[in-house]
Parts: C-alpha cells; sequence; structure tokens
C-alpha cells in the first residue's frame, strides 16, 4: 500500500514537472530570444542559453517604434471594457436568473448564441458599422467592438454564479423595502465577490488578447493595441524583427499574469463557487 502510494506520488510529480516545463518554456523561449544577438536568433543551431546578452532590441522596441503609445492603448481600451461589459452582464445574469418576464429563457439561448458566433464572420459588417458611425481608429470604437463578444461572455457565467446566490436572502431584503438594484448590489454582487473576479479577469484577458478587430478596426497605428502593434514590428513583408517582436510579447504577458497572481485566491474560489447549482 505505501508503495503505491510512493509509486502515485512519483507519477504526479513528474506529471506536473512536464506540464510545468511545457507551460514556461514559451516565456523563457521568449525572454531569451529577447536579449540575444541578431546573429544567434538568425543562426540554424538553436541555443536554448545564449552566449552573449544584449539589451539593444528592449532600448530599439521602447525608443524606435510605438510600442509605449500601444500599451497604453491596451491598457485603456482591456479596462473600459472589463468595467463597462461587468456593469452590463451583472445586470442581464440578475435579470435571467432572478426576474420573470416573457421570453427569458429565448433572450439566454439567444445571448449565449451571439457569444459562439466566431468573430471573423463579424469583422466585415462591424467595420461597415463603425464606418458608418465615424469611430474608425479611436479607442472607444474598439472597446465597443469588443463588448459584443465579452458582455455575452459575462452574462453567461454570472448566470451560473447568481444561481448559487440563496434567494432567501434577496426575499428578506425585499420585505425590507430594498428595490431591485439595492438588492443586487447589496446582496448578490458581495456574495459572488470570487465569481466577479474571475469574470472581470476573463473579460480583460479576452480585450487584451484580441488581435483581428484591433487590427481591422485601427487603419491609424497610434491607436492600436499592443496584439495588432506586433504587425508594425514586420519590416517588409516578411523580414521580422525577432528580437523587438520577443520583447514586445514578454512585456505584453505582462499585465494578465501581474493579474491572476494577485487575484490566485479569488479565482480558485470562483471556479468552483459556480459547480454548486446548474
Amino acid at each position: 500500500m505505501a508503495r503505491n502510494r510512493i509509486y502515485t506520488l512519483i507519477i504526479t510529480i513528474a506529471v506536473m514537472a512536464v506540464l510545468l516545463v511545457w507551460t514556461l518554456f514559451p516565456f523563457y523561449w521568449m525572454l531569451v530570444t529577447s536579449i540575444k544577438e541578431n546573429s544567434e536568433i538568425y543562426s540554424p543551431v538553436v541555443q536554448l542559453i545564449p552566449r552573449t546578452f544584449t539589451l539593444v532590441h528592449w532600448v530599439d522596441l521602447l525608443t524606435k517604434t510605438r510600442y509605449l503609445q500601444q500599451f497604453q492603448n491596451s491598457l485603456i481600451i482591456a479596462s473600459a471594457t472589463t468595467l463597462i461589459s461587468m456593469t452590463i452582464g451583472s445586470l442581464c445574469a440578475y435579470a435571467v436568473v432572478r426576474l420573470r418576464y416573457q421570453g427569458r429563457t429565448l433572450s439566454a439561448r439567444l445571448l449565449i448564441m451571439s457569444y459562439l458566433v466566431c468573430p471573423s464572420l463579424l469583422f466585415i459588417p462591424m467595420f461597415q458599422l463603425m464606418i458608418a458611425l465615424n469611430l474608425i481608429s479611436t479607442l472607444y470604437g474598439t472597446v465597443i467592438a469588443h463588448l459584443t463578444f465579452t458582455v455575452p461572455f459575462c452574462t453567461w457565467l454570472l448566470v451560473g454564479y447568481f444561481k448559487t446566490v440563496p434567494s432567501e436572502l434577496e426575499e428578506a431584503a425585499k420585505v425590507d423595502g430594498t428595490s431591485i438594484l439595492g438588492t443586487l448590489w447589496r446582496i448578490t454582487l458581495p456574495l459572488s465577490a470570487p465569481a466577479l473576479v474571475v469574470t472581470a479577469l476573463f473579460s480583460f484577458t479576452q480585450s487584451w488578447n484580441e488581435f483581428l478587430y484591433a487590427l481591422v478596426l485601427n487603419p491609424d497605428r497610434n491607436v492600436r493595441p499592443i496584439t495588432a502593434g506586433l504587425v508594425d514590428l514586420i519590416a517588409v513583408e516578411d523580414v521580422f524583427f525577432w528580437g523587438r517582436m520577443m520583447a514586445a510579447a514578454v512585456i505584453g504577458s505582462i499585465p494578465p499574469i501581474i493579474l491572476y497572481s494577485v487575484a490566485q485566491r479569488w479565482v480558485v474560489q470562483g471556479l468552483t463557487l459556480g459547480a454548486v447549482k446548474g
């Protein structure tokens, strides 16, 4: 029996080690490539550990490109998208879970179906709509485009979480004269705090990583977020400045990593909270 436990422990550690290397190696490769000399980057011989170190790619990225402006654009777009989508998603999810109205089930299903539509099928009509509204190459135009997939996602995710909140608490608040919005603000949202953190993180990550709308809707390179801004680091057709691109990728991965690291405890609680009720 003890031997079986030892074998199980060894296998578990081995599998976790493989998964850890599989997860962390891309980040290591980005960082290492960003500090290599060009001669090593374009060499046919792969060097896992660079022979020489240089910061020239980082200096060029921060001083000779629009990356800092595009990084700021990404922060604005992702933060605004997360705030708005969480507000709208909370209201919509609460309406679906607690209110009784005609067409409630149909509206909930249509909401989920709208999230499942591939963005690559919508970017042409989205582009035409943005032109008609004069929202091309604007930050708020990109935010509006991102809301088309973050709002359904937040609503769908919060519906499952709000179902875990005992309705008796809300009924007691209503007896005391609390309005529907007051019940949502004072009862449902505080009890769903871990779920709100998880949903906000997922929404932020979706907006932060989005590429297609960010590229198509922003011909002006000064308004592009970093995902579309990486295209600007390609010189002529197929000439890639891999050092700069890897440095940009390293910087671009920092905000989501920081957010997930800080909110790790709430993420774990929130991921299991919605499994209590279906």
